[in-house]
């Protein structure tokens, strides 16, 4: 991993942790669109999860019948949405209510039992880093392009046309130590507080896709490192909802020029 000798100064620009000394390693957002069940199944893995005390919030963001407020082994907060909102705005708005000193969102079909978080938490010790993730593989044990580098008109289009979607880091993946990327996909990501804080969270003007891409963008240009752990593998049940429904894929391709369009201003 590439090292650098100390973090810049930067503005808060929102919370940051408050002085508790009981406030848990690790707050976890998950947001759940009617998935019940899949988040029934993460909280059942994250029961099984050392290396870190943690918190987890769950954002209700449309009403459903399956969603069950059992108890588990860790404190667990539930956010009811009176309307819907998009993924960031529901991130921000659980980062303002998290008691961690590092921030997670998590996808409701992740699967990670027995997941070692004080592995990715070390990596913070570096104070230049201000998010890590695990890789990812897919249900059949291939790894998903969850790590990438920074789009650019003409890699969009080229994975428009030919629709590869391997890891594009798939050599220092299978070196197994840790390695900077460009981005992390928002599928599983792990912020330092302060670094999250910082950039003001994710910007909301991204109803939905490439928030990921762009609050990467924003950490980097601030000095920040994005570090990906491939010692740490979780299982992703990939939905590609934007390949299937004509509304995601007008989000999508909205989504993509909006990036476009601000980071090659």
């Amino acid at each position: 991993m590439c090292e650098q000798i100390r973090a810049p100064q930067r503005a808060e620009s929102m919370p940051l942790l408050p002085a508790d000394s009981a406030a848990p390693d690790l707050s976890i957002s998950v947001v759940s669109h009617a998935h019940g069940r899949m988040i029934a199944e993460l909280l059942d893995d994250l029961a099984g999860m050392s290396g870190a005390s943690f918190e987890v919030i769950v954002t209700v963001n449309v009403p459903e019948a399956e969603f069950a407020r059992s108890s588990h082994p860790f404190p667990v907060r539930i956010i009811d949405n009176s309307t819907p909102k998009g993924f960031g705005a529901n991130h921000n708005a659980a980062f303002k209510m998290a008691r961690g000193r590092h921030y997670a969102i998590v996808n409701p079909d992740i699967r990670a039992p027995q997941l070692d978080m004080g592995c990715l938490l070390r990596l913070f010790e570096s104070r230049a880093v201000g998010a890590v993730g695990p890789a990812v593989c897919s249900s059949r044990g291939s790894y998903e392009d969850s790590a990438r580098r920074f789009p650019t008109t003409l890699s969009l289009l080229r994975r428009a046309v030919t629709g590869v979607q391997g890891p594009e880091y798939q050599s220092l993946l299978d070196a197994a130590k840790p390695f900077e990327v460009d981005w992390l996909a928002g599928m599983f990501m792990v912020f330092r507080r302060e670094a999250f804080a910082a950039v003001a969270g994710f910007d909301e003007r991204f109803f939905m896709y490439y928030e990921d891409v762009d609050i990467c963008r924003r950490l980097r240009s601030q000095g920040w490192s994005i570090v990906l752990q491939p010692a740490i593998v979780v299982v992703h049940d990939a939905q590609r909802a934007s390949h299937r429904n004509l509304r995601h894929m007008r989000w999508h391709a909205m989504s993509a020029l909006r990036y476009l369009l601000r980071a090659y201003s």
